[in-house]
């Protein structure tokens, strides 16, 4: 609509029917009821100039997709839409708020969260990790399969036990470190079926999480990780505990 404020499956639970994939120079974008929809890797399709939109609290510049990009988008969610692609020159650090009052709690491992952490339009973090076997458990007790993409991780692991990654400080991915910075904080958009995009009337897994996995007034379920370096992951690599 112009406003430049971000947009989720909280208020828009339908997303979650939409579906991506990137191959031959292209985002591929696709949802029930609809034509495909291609949008150029290259840049080729954005329009020209930075704008600067909202997510959460911060500020920062992005590029803007073809209109026609934003048309698809209005026309699927029912409500106006703009699509924009995080600007390279935006400089969003990871929850400094965050990490600042957590240095503060534990200033002997400062060199933990040295350096600058920046991502793009994600709530907190540049990635968050879940735990195979801990949601086998989580479907244990609700009593049905549930779908990891209910919790949307960049990363999957499988062969820990279930919630082992609570006591996860470091990890390694293939050559690439990460620090894991802070559990997950999980809200209603767990309970969207993200085959339907329907809210669960009963409220799961979000109701049977709390009985369990609340903290100070939150419910957790997955990890934050911030990167150390750059590198390459691939779906099979192995994950070492260093911490």
């Amino acid at each position: 609509d112009g406003s430049g404020q971000f947009m989720t499956q909280r208020q828009w639970p339908r997303m979650a029917l939409i579906r991506t994939a990137i191959g031959d120079g292209a985002l591929r974008v696709s949802a029930p009821d609809m034509a495909d929809l291609l949008i150029a890797l290259d840049g080729s399709g954005l329009e020209a100039g930075s704008e600067t939109v909202t997510v959460w609290k911060d500020s920062l510049p992005a590029l803007r997709e073809s209109v026609a990009a934003g048309r698809w988008f209005s026309d699927f969610l029912g409500t106006p839409c703009r699509l924009y692609k995080v600007d390279p020159a935006a400089r969003r650090p990871a929850k400094t708020d965050w990490v600042s009052r957590w240095l503060d709690a534990h200033p002997d491992e400062s060199d933990r969260f040295s350096g600058d952490h920046h991502f793009g339009f994600a709530d907190g973090f540049p990635l968050l990790v879940a735990n195979q076997a801990s949601l086998d458990d989580l479907s244990a007790r609700v009593g049905r399969l549930l779908e990891m993409l209910r919790f949307r991780p960049n990363l999957v692991i499988e062969g820990s036990a279930p919630y082992a990654e609570d006591g996860w400080k470091r990890i390694r991915i293939g050559e690439l470190e990460f620090e894991v910075a802070k559990g997950c904080s999980r809200c209603i958009l767990t309970t969207i079926d993200p085959q339907t995009g329907e809210r669960s009337a009963d409220r799961e897994p979000l109701s049977t999480l709390k009985t369990y996995r609340e903290r100070d007034g939150d419910v957790y379920f997955g990890q934050n990780l911030l990167p150390r370096g750059v590198g390459e992951l691939r779906v099979g690599m192995p994950v070492e505990v260093l911490e």
